[in-house]
């Protein structure tokens, strides 16, 4: 079994005297795991940080085996991050989100695309915490677990859309959901629509939405809690005032 493909890496941990397990993420393939050669070197440790670049190049004897891989970095990876720490652990926990998620060997390259758009966005500081709500959305989407944003699920109308059933990530209208607001998620208007400004407390509302359905569809039925990292992104952001 062979081959080559665009990834980024999720994880990496030491295995042996001087090699590494490397868990990717990858554009055709999905999630994998390969053991790196040299990986724990010094040469190699700041290309295995999660977030980085790389073109993948997997070979294994058989399907069910871990196989090797080499990896050629692409790009300055997290080390463009280096002076935004807030940045740095967006990209550590979209990574963990990631890696926790999304099975083995499956593909889904619309959870590779929105980890691109993610890690394209880093750099704009305005507008990457609202990019990551957008990804953690986009991984629901790919893993069959979308949120239905496009009318109310009471009434059918397109308008006032500002709650969020918690059971079945359907969207509902001011009016209809007025009796049930203590129920309802708040819904931010840029979920809605890219157009929409981003109003104060928009992108917590959007990580309560996304935290919801990740632990209620994907992290409980594995008896998992959502990672660390996020909840870790989370109280930074709540600190940097960017919620």
């Amino acid at each position: 079994m062979e081959f080559e493909d665009d990834a980024y890496v999720l994880s990496a941990r030491a295995h042996g005297e001087a090699g590494a397990i490397v868990e990717l993420l990858t554009a055709h393939h999905g999630k994998y795991a390969a053991h790196v050669a040299g990986g724990a070197s010094r040469k190699m440790r700041p290309f295995l940080q999660a977030g980085a670049r790389t073109i993948a190049r997997f070979r294994a004897r058989v399907p069910d085996q871990l196989g090797s891989a080499q990896l050629e970095p692409v790009g300055e990876g997290p080390s463009a991050l280096f002076d935004d720490a807030l940045a740095l652990a967006g990209l550590s926990a979209a990574a963990a989100v990631a890696a926790g998620a999304l099975p083995e060997r499956e593909p889904h390259p619309g959870a590779f695309l929105a980890f691109e758009a993610l890690t394209s966005a880093l750099m704009h500081t305005d507008i990457w915490p609202a990019v990551f709500v957008r990804f953690e959305a986009g991984l629901l989407q790919d893993l069959g677990f979308g949120l239905d944003l496009s009318k109310c699920a009471a009434t059918g109308s397109t308008d006032d859309l500002v709650y969020v059933s918690p059971r079945t990530g359907r969207a509902v209208s001011r009016a209809a959901g007025e009796p049930f607001k203590d129920r309802l998620l708040p819904l931010p208007g840029f979920l809605l629509s890219s157009q929409s400004p981003l109003e104060p407390g928009d992108v917590g509302r959007g990580l309560d939405i996304t935290a919801h359905f990740l632990e209620a569809f994907i992290f409980n039925p594995m008896n998992r809690p959502l990672p660390p990292a996020r909840l870790w992104l989370v109280d930074r952001l709540a600190d940097a005032g960017r919620l």
